[in-house]
């Protein structure tokens, strides 16, 4: 069996509320015109039946919850989208043995409610954040209870990057530019956002927390010498004035709590990244997750294009099999088939 555990959905009942909430309402009706299959499901269910034993592990697709909708909204679209998935799982288990509950992060009293109400009640397999709160770093304080009880409920959070137009290029410029600020940038807010947690200790004060990184670890096992050797001389390029900027109490070297992270599959069909990131993290810290619909095909090209990829590796069968299936079933918890 095949368990992909980064495709995106969008619930009927939450994307109808998505829009009355949203001033993004026009945006949004354009991206599901030209991505039908973010919310029909019968188009869904025709692309997956061309690949054999293969199930979908649900996320809601981005923007974040609460890029759109301010603290007092963003608890109800909250509840709207992880019901939605929910009734999903229930509908069509064949089809989607769980969901990945999405949260208020922009009201953390809300967000830590619906954890518990989205895991106890609901039986979402964790959570999914992204790489920062409307500009705001994960490892902000206001943010640690969230880490603290997934580790408490022994589930993953998936680590979605998040970065916008408004993001330039440079400092003189107001947007990013030919899409740099998505295809190159991220890929750095999923580093930055590692390199955050790492250097926050949460590692430390959690080392079974499990976080899932999106397109496997992103810039990381690529640029492994920088994050190791370069690491290990981390104040070298710093002026002693500046010496808070480094300030860290890590009980190990930073290149150790890096390989401490989970990555997916989900680098568009490329091989040789893959190889490296599975490489990097070890064959049981990789899950098979495709990102589908956003392809160019707009719904079957990066499912085709990912086991193409996982089936070129270089590795047993035992191996390819964590990868497609064992790897997700022992961290969501989910039953042996």
């Amino acid at each position: 069996m095949k368990i992909d555990i980064f495709p995106h959905i969008f619930p009927k009942p939450f994307y109808e509320r998505m829009l009355q909430q949203s001033g993004r309402a026009d945006y949004m009706q354009k991206r599901t015109r030209d991505i039908p299959v973010l919310t029909d499901l019968e188009l869904r269910f025709r692309i997956m039946d061309r690949y054999p034993d293969y199930v979908q592990v649900l996320t809601l697709a981005s923007p974040p919850l609460e890029a759109f909708g301010d603290p007092k909204t963003s608890p109800e679209l909250a509840r709207f989208a992880n019901d939605g998935m929910a009734e999903l799982v229930a509908k069509y288990p064949d089809r989607f043995p769980a969901f990945v509950a999405s949260l208020p992060m922009n009201n953390i009293d809300a967000t830590m409610e619906e954890v518990d109400r989205a895991i106890t009640k609901l039986g979402a397999r964790g959570v999914q954040i992204f790489s920062n709160v409307n500009g705001r770093p994960l490892d902000e304080p206001v943010f640690r209870p969230l880490f603290a009880r997934m580790a408490h409920h022994d589930l993953p959070l998936w680590l979605h990057p998040a970065r916008p137009n408004t993001m330039a290029d440079y400092p003189v410029e107001s947007k990013s530019r030919y899409e740099i600020w998505w295809v190159f940038g991220w890929p750095y807010e999923t580093s930055a956002a590692m390199a955050r947690i790492v250097f926050s200790g949460l590692f430390d004060e959690f080392p079974d927390l499990k976080i899932i990184t999106h397109h496997c670890g992103a810039m990381v096992p690529t640029f492994e010498g920088r994050v190791g050797p370069g690491l290990d001389q981390l104040g070298a390029r710093t002026p002693e004035s500046e010496a808070d900027l480094v300030k860290h109490s890590l009980k190990r070297k930073p290149g150790d709590y890096f390989r401490m992270f989970y990555g997916d599959t989900a680098l568009f069909g490329a091989i040789a990244p893959l190889q490296a990131g599975v490489g990097y993290f070890g064959i049981d810290r990789v899950l098979f997750g495709t990102d589908m619909p956003f392809d160019p095909e707009k719904g079957e090209g990066f499912i085709r294009g990912t086991i193409r990829a996982v089936d070129a590796l270089q590795i047993a069968p035992v191996d390819r099999a964590k990868l497609y299936e064992e790897n997700a079933r022992r961290l969501l918890k989910l039953p042996k088939k």
